[in-house]
């Protein structure tokens, strides 16, 4: 059996503290294996981002343990071993699309020139090369949302997590959206974790876990089994 790249166990994450305390998930275990395809599904609020921060180690469960077996520690995900695309606008607007795209490759140390070339191929293969010169505010939302996904296929990770990535766009852009993480997946070979609400997006990924309330109250697959619970 493959090494799974996360396996979480009993995580919950509580904000606050006494009587203003919220509770974004209770007891969730989950494990996402090499290669995964996963719909993350369930309405605003059910704890979908709190989730995706965790696993991509961005945040640290209140009680419960999550580990990285084929990855490593916390320490060592980003830039290089994880990819977030974010749900609201992500790009630094004083930089142009391509200098974007390279920052996380710059942050790992890869040279200026090297990050560059990466940057100008992941933006080839998404046909944005086009915009490479361009700044943030000269971009459509669904242009600005695929330079995200360039971006995390400039690092080439292990593992893509993408936090509602079509709630803000109409349904053409949102579709090529899901292409490119699709194809960026497919490129690294790396696997795919999609939190959405929506059921056209949830449906192109073959793996489903449902989240509400904060319980990720089912779990399975239409080709593998993904072991996850509350």
């Amino acid at each position: 059996m493959s090494t799974p790249l996360v396996r979480a166990t009993g995580l919950s994450r509580t904000y606050g503290s006494g009587a203003a305390a919220t509770v974004a998930l209770h007891g969730v275990t989950c494990v996402v294996p090499p290669g995964a395809r996963v719909a993350l599904t369930g309405p605003s609020g059910s704890g979908k981002s709190t989730l995706l921060h965790l696993l991509a180690g961005l945040d640290k469960p209140t009680t419960g343990s999550i580990s990285w077996p084929a990855l490593g520690t916390r320490q060592v995900l980003r830039p290089r071993l994880v990819g977030m695309v974010f749900q609201g606008p992500s790009l630094l607007p004083l930089l142009d699309v391509v200098e974007n795209v390279a920052l996380p490759l710059l942050l790992a140390d890869v040279p200026l020139a090297r990050a560059r070339e990466r940057a100008l191929a992941a933006l080839a293969a998404l046909d944005l090369d086009g915009l490479a010169g361009k700044l943030p505010e000269e971009l459509s939302g669904g242009q600005a949302q695929r330079v995200a996904v360039a971006r995390v296929l400039a690092i080439g990770p292990r593992l893509i997590l993408a936090d509602e990535p079509t709630g803000q766009l109409d349904h053409a852009t949102g579709a090529r959206v899901v292409d490119a993480l699709l194809a960026a997946a497919g490129r690294s070979d790396c696997a795919l974790v999609v939190a959405t609400h929506d059921a056209a997006v949830a449906d192109r990924l073959p793996d489903r876990w449902a989240i509400a309330d904060g319980r990720l109250w089912s779990g399975g697959s239409l080709r593998r089994g993904l072991p996850c619970s509350s």
